[in-house]
């Protein structure tokens, strides 16, 4: 939970779903601040999308409740629902249609006051102004992020669901993309991010992380790492790949993980870890230095804890 004092857009507790005999989201408790960027991180299939979704009122849980920017998700999903923009992975807008068009439509849907007018400002407000005849079809990656902004932000919601949104477009579109998320949040919308990319993750105020339907730990996005207990140590030097498979076998090192010339080594048990790096530096060949683990770090130690429901039992 959020200890700090800021109002709450969504506070739910005990949200459970399940699809058959799979519990795909177990007991789920979660606050978030007002224009807070909330990161949902885990691996596909982990419950992410479903939690979002009961959070929101746009799916019934099995157990549980709360409310969503001070509606009952349970009783008030349709008022809710005026107040969402919705933004999936996959490019879901009319591609025979040119860019304004698909925001006047949407804008029609949502029965928006001074249609045109909106959609103008829409368009400036997200660079599409001069290519607003253009068909989205014809767009790359990118100009179709940007429009699927536009588009899930024309009614002017408090709060937004960006379902990993930035998967498969450039850096310079993605950096682009998360300047404009940061834009709204300073503005006061709340934003929830279902991802499992780390780049994606670094852009957020808070993070739940998420495994087979249970949230492991969730808190402030720089705090995370700390929260896990995990200790890591960044190994440089000559003969990496040697080392790296020795390292695989050692005691007390949980994780061993290569970035270009640099391994990270990690482990729950610090002691233990500070013992194996002073003997390896005694070795030689090697430079040894204690770092502050990563977000990715954590989320590897987080899963190596984690216990999949989805997994079919063995067979006798």
């Amino acid at each position: 939970m959020i200890a700090d004092a800021a109002p709450l857009a969504i506070s739910v507790k005990d949200l459970t779903k399940r699809f058959g005999d799979k519990t795909v989201v177990d007991h789920f408790d979660l606050d978030v601040p007002k224009g807070a960027i909330y990161g949902f991180l885990g691996p596909n299939g982990s419950g992410k999308t479903t939690t979002i979704r009961m959070m929101c009122g746009l799916l019934t849980p099995d157990g549980g409740g709360g409310t969503c920017l001070g509606y009952d998700i349970l009783k008030q999903s349709l008022q809710i629902k005026e107040h969402v923009g919705y933004m999936t992975q996959r490019f879901s807008l009319y591609e025979d249609l040119s860019i304004r068009e698909n925001l006047d439509f949407i804008a029609g849907m949502y029965r928006v006051k001074n249609r045109k007018r909106r959609v103008d400002e829409a368009l400036e407000d997200l660079g599409l102004a001069g290519r607003s005849a253009q068909l989205a079809g014809m767009l790359s990656g990118g100009w179709k992020q940007r429009l699927a902004l536009a588009a899930c932000m024309i009614h002017v919601p408090d709060l937004l669901l960006l379902d990993e949104p930035t998967a498969g477009v450039d850096p310079k579109a993605r950096r682009d993309f998360w300047d404009e998320i940061r834009r709204l949040a300073d503005k006061g919308v709340t934003v929830l991010v279902s991802t499992h990319y780390m780049d994606e993750a670094i852009q957020c105020d808070f993070i739940a992380y998420i495994a087979y339907g249970r949230k492991l730990i969730a808190g402030k996005a720089r705090q995370i790492p700390k929260m896990t207990g995990l200790a890591m140590y960044e190994v440089e030097g000559q003969d990496l790949p040697v080392l790296e498979a020795q390292l695989r076998k050692a005691g007390g090192v949980e994780q061993v993980a290569r970035f270009g010339s640099v391994l990270h080594v990690a482990g729950p048990d610090k002691a233990a870890l500070d013992r194996l790096a002073d003997e390896m530096r005694a070795r030689g060949g090697q430079t040894w230095t204690a770092q502050e683990p990563g977000l990715e770090d954590a989320f590897i130690h987080l899963m190596a804890e984690a216990d999949d429901n989805f997994q079919s039992p063995a067979r006798p």
